[in-house]
């Protein structure tokens, strides 16, 4: 049986994702930052083994870690924030910025290091961490910079992630949503987060080392960094 840890699967595409992998009978963990959020998606998703931790606190993602019983087969990087009210070029909250990278760049990479003794123990471990069609660097538009930011270095992350598993056989891969109407991309959104949801478990399911350090749409093609 496939196991499968979703970060940030009380909401959004992450909980469409968790209810995905439960549908298909798979042992589904799924990550919340606080208890009452880790309540309400167990809750909402019978069968759900629910894990407690922000994404930024190693300790916490380390006491998670522990929590994961066995080979882990899949690993999703799906937490993430859309960054700061104020993120232009010429009017920045730094601040902000930086929670955006945390969240978005530092984070991905500090999880995908405390499941690897999981990922190892597994014989077809997978990482696959959710980037954004903002993060492609052929066009130079500045709306959500940090945003668009967080998300160009962790494909670059990923990238060397890839490089650095490929001899332990784990493949790394970027996954692009599209425009889905969650919370985060809004109700003019054109994807329905379902739909995407199981596209996006389409790919990590036929994730290989053939696929390792490629950026993917949602659908399965390949993009262009």
């Amino acid at each position: 049986m496939t196991t499968i840890l979703i970060t940030g699967a009380n909401r959004g595409i992450g909980f469409e994702l968790a209810r995905a992998a439960l549908e298909k009978g798979w042992t589904v963990y799924g990550s919340a930052r606080t208890q009452g959020k880790a309540h309400d998606m167990a809750a909402s998703l019978p069968g759900l083994k629910a894990l407690v931790f922000d994404v930024c606190n190693r300790a916490e993602i380390a006491e998670g870690s522990r929590r994961v019983d066995g080979p882990l087969d899949i690993l999703i990087n799906n937490a993430g924030i859309i960054g700061p009210d104020r993120q232009s070029t010429l009017d920045m909250d730094f601040d902000g910025f930086a929670e955006t990278l945390a969240v978005n760049t530092l984070a991905p990479l500090a999880i995908a290091q405390a499941f690897l003794p999981a990922l190892r123990r597994a014989r077809t471990g997978r990482i696959l961490t959710v980037s954004s069609q903002m993060s492609w660097m052929g066009y130079g538009a500045s709306d959500r910079i940090a945003y668009r930011a967080s998300k160009a270095a962790v494909n670059k992350v990923m990238q060397g992630l890839a490089t650095d598993l490929q001899a332990d056989g784990i493949p790394v891969a970027l996954i692009d949503p599209g425009w889905v109407r969650t919370d985060m991309g809004g109700k003019a959104a054109d994807l329905e987060p379902a739909e995407v949801a199981r596209g996006i478990l389409k790919v990590a399911e036929n994730l290989s080392l053939t696929h390792t350090g490629k950026f993917f749409k949602w659908t399965g093609d390949e993009r262009a960094f």
